[in-house]
């Protein structure tokens, strides 16, 4: 099936509308949809059909500005969604993002067959539709929070995985570090090789995986610095490893850092960012979320 092709299927799913004056979301929908009630506008909202900018919302009083765009999904709609250890940021008819917390695996392995994210959204998707499901693209380790995608059907998995680094084209993390770092933004470069239980890191070629970390110091204080990280590899524990090799480990790792240093109770890693090429419709999709509390906590001067 030809891009073009694919295009007009994925939008054939939505009534699309661009916002051309400020006003709530639901004065915009009653001025869309003239013969629909204002009951059913409230039920479309609801069952998580309207999107604004690529997000479900469900906020009747939402505002609205100029060059948003308004879209309603023609398939039926999902319940609403509560999980405490998961949060949809984006659904569509081809792909889910999530902000995953710390504590729930990705997906479960050999040794782990637990609640994961991916049992969670299975079981999320099979209440519309029992056949539906999401399939795994990438992961986060299960320390570490923040946004990760799924796809809902083989396809578009595939486009992902085997196109990842051109569709994927910014991807970030922030983290506390032990001590105070040296340098304001430098790399990391190095080969991992994945040893079951623990990452070994070669600054030469060893036959390992080739890892690249990019770094800006946004704050030290405390004995800690505020990191925020760009990944141009995704290796097993890259982050981590690499912030070891530059002698200021991630706050809360036991692994690869100081066992007793673990101020907030957590691995102090979590992945904001995520800014990728739709793999249907090629739209820019950007998604971003703030910098955990706790971890600006430890930076607050005393």
């Amino acid at each position: 099936m030809t891009k073009e092709k694919l295009t007009a299927r994925a939008r054939s799913k939505y009534t699309d509308y661009l916002v051309r004056e400020p006003m709530e979301l639901m004065e915009f929908l009653a001025a869309k949809m003239p013969q629909a009630s204002r009951t059913k506008l409230k039920t479309l909202l609801s069952k998580r059909v309207v999107f604004v900018d690529h997000v479900i919302t469900t906020q009747y009083n939402f505002p609205l500005k100029p060059g948003m765009k308004v879209q309603i999904s023609r398939e039926k709609g999902n319940k609403e969604f509560r999980n405490r250890l998961l949060k949809i940021v984006y659904e569509d008819a081809y792909l889910i993002v999530v902000e995953k917390m710390q504590g729930l695996l990705s997906v479960s392995t050999e040794r782990q067959k637990e609640r994961t994210a991916c049992t969670i959204l299975n079981e999320y998707l099979q209440r519309s539709n029992k056949r539906s499901r999401v399939y795994v693209v990438h992961r986060l380790d299960r320390d570490t929070s923040g946004l990760m995608m799924f796809a809902k059907d083989e396809q578009t998995q595939h486009t992902l995985r085997d196109h990842w680094h051109q569709i994927v084209y910014d991807r970030r993390y922030v983290a506390v570090v032990a001590g105070e770092m040296e340098r304001n933004a430098g790399t990391v470069h190095s080969w991992l090789t994945d040893r079951v239980l623990y990452v070994h890191s070669s600054p030469t070629d060893d036959g390992g995986k080739e890892a690249i970390t990019h770094y800006q110091t946004i704050k030290r204080a405390n004995g800690y610095s505020l990191v925020e990280l760009h990944l141009e590899t995704g290796r097993k524990n890259q982050i981590r490893v690499h912030m070891q090799d530059l002698g200021h480990p991630v706050v809360g790792d036991g692994r690869y850092g100081i066992e007793d240093l673990n101020p907030i109770g957590r691995l102090a890693l979590h992945a904001f960012k995520l800014c990728f090429y739709h793999p249907v419709t090629g739209e820019k999709m950007q998604f971003e979320t703030p910098y955990p509390p706790e971890f600006k906590k430890l930076l607050i001067k005393r």
